[in-house]
């Protein structure tokens, strides 16, 4: 045999070996490719509307939930056509209708009371519809929230009341020490609520405490204040009467961002459980406000969506009659609206049965 037929041989030879395996690893790219393909296409509910008039009351998550078996993925419905500038600009009355551009869903928005007129519709921002329900978290928002180890015993605190009065009402002057800055002119008066602990671990998360006012101070103005010296403030707001004892935290000015942007979480979520409820209620339903477990450490950020699971039913198998749990039911949906270094604070969104601390949660 002469070198090019040994070549041609050799070449030949490792066709056969090298042949099937580049089909194999062909086939799988284009099996990987369909499922994210798959993965990224919107899915949309069998009941959807091909046009939808904005109501007065109207979320962006409920317009989207309306469209979409995951809402939180409505920015790929809404921000991503020339229909829509900005989502979080759609008002009452508004015309959403439903369409597809190369392949994909699009919702595309007309005024409802177009009119042949050369005037310019106007309307205040204020009177857009909002992404999720504000006024569920504001409140909430203003009268909680949670404090590293440690911080709370390092506030200023109230030494008296006027007259020597042990609780103290609006309008009363109060007297504090402790660090207070004299720039900073109002003060949260808050106090010690419940310690946040992870469930599993026994952890030490962080230091719950309510807001019970605003004070203000009357000091004359300075850089600094010796932390020694006793100071006068004027109580401004309560929601209920001011003790002895109750801290003092520099009030913030704005307590969350305008806007949310539901989406599924950057990481995976593991162990995460809501571990408590607002209001002591013992089930939890839709528009609970809840704390879970997760935080800043773990990667979470406002706005990311939680999938609500609970433990599965443990049965007799009645052929082996053995114990079995069965897999875990999916039964919500929650929303992270305020994030703490190991803690959060979430809005649930969805429930189809009621829920109850130690349900868990886990990316959607």
């Amino acid at each position: 045999m002469n070198r090019r037929s040994q070549t041609q041989s050799h070449r030949a030879r490792l066709f056969s070996f090298i042949g099937p395996l580049l089909l194999i690893a062909c086939w799988l790219s284009m099996g990987f490719g369909a499922a994210q393909a798959q993965s990224d296409t919107l899915k949309l509910r069998s009941d959807i509307p091909l046009t939808y008039v904005v109501q007065k009351g109207d979320t962006l998550w409920d317009i989207s939930a309306i469209f979409l078996e995951e809402p939180w993925r409505w920015p790929e419905l809404w921000n991503t056509n020339p229909g829509i500038d900005n989502p979080h600009l759609i008002f009452p009355g508004d015309v959403l209708t439903l369409r597809w551009q190369d392949g994909r869903p699009q919702l595309v928005s007309t005024k409802g009371d177009v009119r042949l007129s050369p005037k310019v519709r106007s309307e205040p921002v204020d009177t857009a519809i909002p992404p999720i329900p504000r006024e569920q978290i504001d409140p909430f928002l203003k009268r909680n929230r949670v404090l590293s180890a440690g911080t709370y015993e390092e506030l200023a605190y109230l030494i008296a009341g006027n007259a020597g009065r042990l609780l103290s009402g609006l309008g009363d002057q109060v007297y504090g020490r402790g660090p207070v800055s004299g720039v900073d002119k109002t003060y949260s008066i808050i106090r010690k609520a419940g310690a946040i602990v992870d469930p599993i671990t026994g952890e030490f998360l962080g230091q719950s405490a309510t807001d019970i006012g605003t004070v203000s101070l009357q000091t004359p103005s300075k850089p600094t204040l010796e932390a020694g010296a006793v100071k006068t403030f004027e109580v401004t707001r309560i929601t209920e009467e001011v003790r002895i004892g109750d801290r003092l935290l520099p009030a913030e000015e704005g307590v969350v961002d305008a806007y949310f942007q539901p989406r599924a979480p950057a990481v995976e979520i593991e162990n995460g459980f809501m571990i408590a409820v607002d209001g002591g209620v013992t089930q939890i339903g839709q528009m609970n406000i809840v704390t879970i477990n997760r935080g800043a450490r773990e990667g979470l950020v406002t706005g990311d969506v939680l999938a609500i699971y609970q433990t599965g039913a443990t049965v007799i198998d009645p052929v082996k009659g053995d114990k079995v749990t069965l897999p875990d039911v999916r039964a919500g949906v929650l929303m992270v609206f305020s994030v703490y270094e190991k803690a959060s604070f979430g809005l649930v969104l969805w429930a189809d049965r009621p829920l109850a601390v130690g349900d868990k949660v886990k990316n959607p």
